[in-house]
């Protein structure tokens, strides 16, 4: 019995060391600790914050919703980039602030208001670093898009004109996080 419950702490331990590691294959410590020292003091939610890991191709899961005080990450799901971010014969991506380039736009967006336009319910981004600032002149929100997968896949997601765009199933998992928030939340896309 005793080298049972041996056995069940070791494989309770190293599932939770492989469950960090997963954690921060996906989403780095350091960008964690970025958005939580830039929110500090500042009048956004302090427990949740979303990430956009634009270095993850884009049918695999990119888009964190992340319990900040707990350190866990509670949504996961595919989000599309610009179609003008695509670098022809690369695996890597461009980014742009310029309006018109159909470019994603790297930095800390503060989730703004909801409302209703032509892809039904979307968030404003209002672009909070030099990289993004364009962000509201250049419509750049947070919507759903009927192309989007839910599931992981090797092929890669249809493409936007800049916005992150999800899943309607995945967005309306998002859309719940955003609406009980009683203060603005962060996204942060990085590469």
């Amino acid at each position: 019995m005793k080298n049972f419950i041996l056995l069940f702490f070791f494989i309770i331990s190293c599932s939770k060391s492989e469950a960090q590691k997963i954690n921060a294959d996906f989403l780095p410590q350091s960008r964690v600790t970025e958005v939580k020292d830039y929110i500090k003091g500042k009048n956004y939610n302090q427990d949740l914050a979303v990430f956009i890991n634009f270095k993850i191709p884009s049918g695999k899961y990119r888009y964190f919703v992340y319990d900040l005080k707990n350190n866990k990450i509670l949504q996961k799901a595919i989000v599309a980039h610009g179609e003008g971010s695509v670098v022809r014969n690369s695996n890597s991506l461009q980014f742009s602030n310029v309006d018109g380039s159909h470019q994603s736009s790297l930095g800390k967006y503060e989730i703004r208001e909801s409302y209703i336009g032509k892809f039904g319910k979307a968030y404003r981004l209002k672009g909070l670093d030099s990289t993004n600032s364009n962000a509201m002149s250049r419509a750049i929100v947070l919507h759903s898009y009927y192309c989007v997968p839910d599931k992981e896949s090797t092929d890669l997601t249809c493409l936007s004109f800049g916005c992150p765009m999800l899943s309607a199933n995945a967005f309306n998992e998002t859309a719940k996080f955003i609406d009980k928030s009683k203060q603005p939340i962060i996204l942060y896309a990085f590469y």
